[in-house]
Order: C-alpha cells, then sequence, then structure tokens
C-alpha cells in the first residue's frame, strides 16, 4: 500500500499493510532539525517562518515535503497560506479582522476580536474562501502525486466563533445573547462549506475540524451548550463534507470524555490528538469507541518528545499499537505538533519504530 491508501483504510477502520504513521502538525525548528543533513543551507533554526525571506520560504517548503518522504510519512496536513497580513512588527490581521499576536516562536495568538457585540455585525463583511490561500495542499497534491493522503486543517465552529468575539465573552453571550452566538456560529459554517468546495476540486483527501474545546481537566462549556451552539454546525459540515466523498476527523486537545458520546453521533471518521495528560488513554478510548472511530495520536509530545529517550519513545510507540492496533484504526502521531521543544532524535525514533511494529498481522 502507499500512504493514501494506508490512512485511507484505517479511517475506515480496517487493517491495512501497516499502522499508519502521520505528522499533525510541526514547526519550523523541527523540520530544520529534522533536514538539515539532507539540504543544504536551511535557514536558521531559531527563526520563525514570518521573519524568513521568500527564498528561505521556499526553502522550508521543500524541507517539509524531504521530512515527509525521508521519514515515510504517510499523509500530510495542509492549511491556509495567504489569507493573513502583518500589520507591524508582532502583530498579523486574519481575513475576518482578527488581530494576533506573534510569540517568540512565531505562533499568532489572537487578541483583538471584530464583532465583540451585536451591534458590530452590521456592516461586517466575512471573507470568501479564496483558491490562492489553497497553496500548501496544491503543492502538495503536485508533490506526492496521490501516493500520500493530504489533509486540510480546517477551523471549526467553537474556534472561528471565539476568535471573532473572544472566548470569554463568547462564553457570556451563550447566556446573555443566544441568537448573537448563532449568528456568528452560521457565519463560520456558510465559510467552511464554501471553502469545502475549493478544498475538493483542489483534491483533498482527508478533512480536519480543528475545534479546540477542552482543556486537561474538563470541556470549556458544558455539553448542553456544546449541543446547542457549537456541535449543530459541525455535525453540519460533516454531513457535507461526507456528501462529498471525504473522511473527516476531529481535532481536539484536552478530556473529551463529557463530549465524546455527542462526537460520536456527530459521525466523524477519527478522533485526534487524544492528549494522554488529559485522560484520553489511548486503550481506554479504544475499548470504548475503536470500532467506530479510528483514533490518531497519542505519542506525548508534553514530556516524552521533549525530554524522554529515543529508548523511551520506541517503547511508548509499541505500547501505542498493542493497545490500539489490533482490527486497525489506529495512526500514530504526536499528541499534538511536533513543536520547538521536541528532541529530533525522539521524532526520528517514533517514526521508526512504527515502520518496525507497526506491521499488519502484528506480532507485538
Amino acid at each position: 500500500m502507499n500512504g493514501k491508501e494506508r490512512i485511507l483504510t484505517a479511517l475506515s477502520h480496517r487493517e491495512p499493510d501497516r499502522v499508519p504513521l502521520y505528522i499533525h502538525a510541526i514547526n519550523e525548528k523541527p523540520i530544520i532539525l529534522l533536514t538539515r543533513d539532507l539540504i543544504p543551507d536551511l535557514p536558521d533554526p531559531e527563526k520563525t517562518f514570518y521573519d524568513m525571506t521568500d527564498g528561505e520560504k521556499f526553502k522550508m517548503l521543500e524541507a517539509l515535503f524531504v521530512v515527509h518522504e525521508h521519514y515515510g510519512v504517510d499523509g500530510f496536513t495542509a492549511l491556509e497560506f495567504g489569507h493573513e497580513q502583518r500589520i507591524g512588527p508582532e502583530e498579523v490581521r486574519d481575513g475576518w479582522g482578527v488581530v494576533y499576536q506573534l510569540n517568540r516562536f512565531g505562533l499568532p495568538v489572537a487578541r483583538r476580536h471584530p464583532l465583540p457585540e451585536r451591534g458590530d455585525l452590521k456592516g461586517y463583511r466575512p471573507p470568501a474562501p479564496q483558491k490562492e490561500n489553497l497553496l500548501l495542499l496544491l503543492a502538495a497534491k503536485a508533490r506526492f502525486q496521490d501516493q500520500k493522503a493530504v489533509f486540510w486543517m480546517m477551523r471549526g465552529t467553537f474556534v472561528l466563533s471565539w476568535r471573532l468575539c473572544g472566548m470569554e465573552n463568547l462564553m457570556l453571550k451563550m447566556f446573555d445573547d443566544p441568537d448573537f452566538v448563532h449568528r456568528i456560529a452560521q457565519m463560520t459554517f456558510d465559510y467552511n462549506v464554501q471553502m469545502l468546495d475549493l478544498l475538493v476540486e483542489a483534491g483533498l483527501d482527508v478533512l480536519i475540524i480543528e475545534d479546540d474545546i477542552a482543556d486537561k481537566n474538563f470541556p470549556l462549556i458544558s455539553p448542553d451548550q456544546f449541543k446547542e451552539f457549537i456541535n449543530p454546525y459541525n455535525r453540519r459540515l460533516v454531513e457535507a463534507a461526507h456528501k462529498k466523498g471525504l473522511k473527516v476527523i476531529r481535532h481536539s486537545d484536552g478530556n473529551l470524555w463529557p463530549l465524546l458520546d455527542i462526537l460520536l453521533d456527530t459521525g466523524y471518521d477519527g478522533l485526534n490528538p487524544l492528549e494522554p495528560q488529559a485522560g484520553m488513554d489511548l486503550k481506554r478510548v479504544k475499548d470504548y469507541c475503536g470500532d467506530r472511530l479510528c483514533l490518531l495520536g497519542n505519542i506525548d509530545c508534553i514530556e516524552l518528545l521533549p525530554e524522554g529517550s529515543p529508548d523511551e519513545v520506541r517503547a511508548a510507540v509499541r505500547q501505542a499499537i498493542l493497545d490500539a492496533g489490533q482490527g486497525g484504526g489506529l495512526i500514530i502521531c504526536s499528541s499534538n505538533s511536533l513543536h520547538p521543544g521536541v528532541k529530533p532524535e525522539n521524532c526520528r525514533a517514533m517514526f521508526q519504530a512504527v515502520h518496525e511494529y507497526g506491521q499488519y498481522p502484528l506480532r507485538l
């Protein structure tokens, strides 16, 4: 099987020839450290993408592709590029009008929101999806030629809604002005379903609805609020994507147990990233719903990949395959991004262990 076949088989809850290997997200520093022996003249690993020249950015794109090719990664994640405009040394604004502050790793954190009150809806015009923002997806499809599954990271209703009006404010509006919350949620759905048409035309394989809804202890809103204000819009998106032939993964960090039955009923094909520190024990999740959801995760990126040894990483991968690999429906990746703090030798150990231990039929 090639990577695309492997991923799609696992998302159909069947056994491929090997447990698929996937990178959910990866930052600049680990990309550089994993490929600097393969590609000459890469940028300084401490430099963020926003501060690179155009030539350095193209070099980074090549390095990102090489990570997936050299280490036998089966799926590639793409997301929007070109929808943000630099407005200051440490700030960018996206097409929605949300202003983000860049932290020292170049990661944007939403700070100013265009729709804090109902009156702000008057005259507001949401952006329209643009094909030119699919650059990374189109480049991946051209590079991999259907040998790897291409994923798209789409922000879900909760994330888009709180970015538009502020997280604390959104939670208060659920009590004080529920109609306002629904109007914003509908706006996010309208945008996403239009984007879906462009993605399918571009050849997308797997849609990720990225909608972080929980911390390590519990969801950020109650299950009743989730069922009223958030899930109906994401459910319609799942249904629209399925009608277009896509597999759909739900991404959220944190403790999802209070919401898990709702997510199961929504019809997702997979769940990611199954954060171990949040109680998302892989074996427990597999026993509970592994016949209904493909599980993507949960190699610890908080402690193990930054602080552990390669042997410890290999043992964790082996245990994950033992806990959740039987019968298929498992894709190995880290419990969130391969961030600047992970050790490159531990990333390599994770990649290699999947190839070593993940061959079906499993003999662990």
